[in-house]
């Protein structure tokens, strides 16, 4: 029996979601196998191979899997998974749409967003906007699983696992038809992966002094921009840096809040961070609770100056 996990790349380098995954799946005691779809997986096969605690890497390519489409994928992904223990993947909108199709095919029920493997068939996972961890257990045969990332460190090179090519699925009957995307392009770091978040909040009033004031400090830190979602609903940031719960969950080396009140909602997805910076001028704002460091301040006057002595 093994632990099969769906790998998640951009058709050059494994996301690090997917790192933490196999770190994740360490606690289930089995072989790991890393299951790659896509039109051509060389770079990332190799890339792959290389990760520690990767027994097996499984490359499934064709010139229709360039864009991964769930009804291409997971009927072989549930024919994968008949024979192995566990099924695994980071709680991405890419697994999200993949897995419960996955599930619903071998009529099992699956875990979502897990911070902690206890065993198999045992599993820890926030609730309540993650003011409460409940543990809970699955006694399906197989067990479909999304981690959420940031909870386990990412697995670092050092194996030297066998790749094989399976077979790829045919096209799916025109049930789905990739028709293409839309991707903001940034210099700055991914969001969900980056060391250093510089968030902002609605107080910070339009999306010009959003980036006039938040921008440059994310430069002198090479930080990922982020933001709560009032500010995204008022239109100050785009949709893609929502921080919280129903946004990215984070946990970064430092998250600096700025102009942050501190909703549940938001707290749900960057409690995890390592060191909390606040900087707000209401010192009863909740994000002072959870903060490490607290700067009780005028935000339009405190962050230009903070930006000129890391300059």
């Amino acid at each position: 029996m093994t632990v099969l996990i769906l790998a998640e790349h951009d058709g050059q380098k494994l996301r690090t979601a997917t790192r933490q995954a196999v770190s994740a799946a360490q606690a289930f005691g089995l072989p790991v196998t890393l299951l790659l779809f896509g039109a051509d997986l060389r770079a990332v096969a190799e890339e792959a191979a290389r990760v520690t605690g990767v027994s097996e890497v499984k490359r499934i390519e064709a010139p229709h899997l360039a864009h991964v489409l769930p009804e291409d994928v997971a009927p072989t992904l549930a024919e994968l998974a008949r024979d192995a223990r566990a099924l695994v993947a980071a709680h991405t909108p890419f697994a999200k749409n993949i897995l419960p199709r996955v599930a619903a095919l071998l009529d099992v029920a699956m875990l979502s967003d897990v911070v902690q493997i206890e065993a198999c068939g045992r599993y820890v996972r926030p609730i309540y906007a993650g003011n409460l961890l409940a543990t809970v257990e699955n006694p399906e045969p197989v067990q479909l699983v999304t981690v959420r990332a940031t909870a386990f460190a990412a697995a670092g090179d050092g194996g030297s696992a066998d790749v094989e090519s399976l077979a790829a699925p045919a096209p799916n009957a025109g049930l789905a038809e990739w028709k293409g995307e839309s991707l903001a392009v940034s210099g700055r770091p991914d969001l969900a992966s980056a060391r250093v978040v510089v968030s902002g909040g609605r107080s910070l009033a339009s999306a010009d002094q959003f980036d006039a004031l938040l921008g440059p400090l994310a430069g002198r830190l090479d930080a990922a921009l982020g933001a709560t979602r009032a500010a995204i609903d008022e239109g100050i940031a785009p949709n893609d840096w929502q921080v919280g719960q129903t946004g990215s969950v984070v946990a970064p080396e430092l998250y600096i809040a700025i102009g942050v009140s501190g909703a549940v909602q938001h707290l749900a997805g960057m409690k995890d961070s390592k060191v909390i910076v606040a900087i707000n001028r209401d010192p009863d704002a909740p994000i002072f609770q959870v903060a490490d460091y607290g700067l009780v301040a005028d935000l339009f006057d405190t962050v230009p100056k903070l930006s000129a002595a890391l300059a």
